[in-house]
């Protein structure tokens, strides 16, 4: 049987226009600047130390988003990286597949469990979801 591994991650955004996000995944600092699009899109990554990171957030606007990462096995050699939220969002949950192509997401079937599908659905972004809170959340 396969093992899931687990991280804790902690992000948040500098802005949403373009996307400019800090992340901390356990021990590692990563400012990433990713490119429009949701099937498909660009993503720059410049790891960070610990002070850098600490000084960037700082400047961040919106929720902090605190999360609980599991990467669960798929057949085919996928992996589904499942994020169960922290409050504000909780009992929010994501389950997302990285794909060699556009191609092979396309072809794509999920397993039941994934739940409904939002990968077009912008407010479902963790960028969104910073800025604006859960779709279901009033401010």
């Amino acid at each position: 049987m396969n093992s899931i591994e687990s991280h804790r991650i902690t992000q948040a955004y500098i802005s949403d226009d373009p996307v400019i996000r800090l992340r901390q995944m356990d021990d590692q600092y990563i400012l990433t600047v990713k490119g429009r699009g949701f099937l498909t899109r660009e993503e720059f990554e410049l790891p960070l130390s610990e002070e850098a990171f600490a000084r960037l957030l700082t400047k961040t606007e919106g929720r902090v988003i605190r999360k609980m990462r599991l990467c669960v096995p798929l057949p085919g050699g996928l992996t589904a990286e499942v994020d169960i939220f922290e409050e504000p969002f909780a009992p929010l949950m994501f389950a997302e597949v990285e794909f060699p192509s556009a191609e092979a997401a396309e072809a794509f079937t999920a397993p039941e469990w994934f739940g409904t599908e939002v990968t077009e659905r912008p407010e479902y972004t963790n960028a969104a979801l910073a800025f604006h809170g859960r779709p279901d959340m009033q401010d």
